[in-house]
């Protein structure tokens, strides 16, 4: 689906995951450089991704470093990688979902502006893959309103793969 607001256009792909989408912000390039707008609620609502969000951080980190799968029952996000890359993982870890377990990877960089969309009971974790990253969410609740969720970047149940290289985890995600 594509929503357009006041000329500004937005392309919102749902991925295999119910509820997950792939954003594509339109990006204006000229002999200056280039511009785009990581968030506009009007055009994000015109394109059903209504979430109010409520808060924003930043993850600052470098190659080799993995975040894990963290999540809760109900907060969404809004996650980009403003600066570098990373390799991005969202799981299903609704367990009473028929589709529990199941995930899928996206590369997120400053380079292609994309940007995921993730409900309530899925997990995001991502490892970087630039010598470093800026990683950015936006959540719809404040942090701590829910209590979180942790798996296992390695958990076998789940069986992601994961670039090689992994070299530094907190113990969180051990």
């Amino acid at each position: 689906m594509t929503a357009e607001c006041e000329g500004i256009m937005l392309d919102v792909e749902e991925t295999t995951l119910k509820g997950v989408y792939l954003i594509r912000p339109a990006v204006h390039e000229d002999a200056r450089g280039n511009f785009y707008e990581t968030y506009n609620k009007e055009e994000y609502k015109a394109a059903g991704l209504v979430a109010d969000f409520v808060q924003d951080d930043i993850s600052c980190s470098i190659r080799g470093v993995l975040k894990g799968m963290h999540g809760d029952a109900g907060t969404y996000k809004l996650v980009q990688c403003v600066h570098g890359s990373v390799y991005a993982v969202v799981l299903n870890c609704d367990g009473a979902s028929p589709s529990f377990g199941k995930w899928e990877s996206f590369e997120l960089s400053a380079e292609n502006r994309h940007q995921l969309y993730i409900p309530p009971m899925y997990g995001n974790g991502y490892y970087v893959t630039s010598r470093e990253a800026v990683y950015s969410y936006k959540q719809s609740t404040y942090y701590g309103q829910y209590e979180q969720f942790t798996y296992k970047w390695n958990d076998e149940r789940f069986g992601i793969h994961w670039p090689a290289g992994v070299r530094v985890i907190s113990k969180r995600d051990v």
